[in-house]
């Protein structure tokens, strides 16, 4: 599963959502649903801006972290 660490890299950061928010040109309420975890995508160019803004690599923001065993994850089409 991968996890979202935006909220870690803010607090760092010294920055607000709303802040990252302008400097990004992304809607706030997007920005949120990716913090929150509750995204279900990201484009490259929106993690792109994040990155350059926040002055770190997509690693510092998306960690991946093994699904407990037994359970499935996959989705159904």
């Amino acid at each position: 599963m991968i996890t979202i660490n935006l909220d870690i890299v803010l607090a760092t950061r010294r920055m607000t959502l709303s802040e990252l928010s302008e400097k990004v040109d992304v809607n706030l309420t997007n920005l949120s649903i990716l913090k929150t975890g509750k995204a279900r995508a990201i484009r490259f160019s929106t993690l792109n801006a994040i990155c350059k803004v926040l002055d770190c690599k997509p690693g510092d923001i998306l960690d991946y972290v093994p699904d407990p065993e037994g359970t499935d994850t996959s989705e159904e089409e």
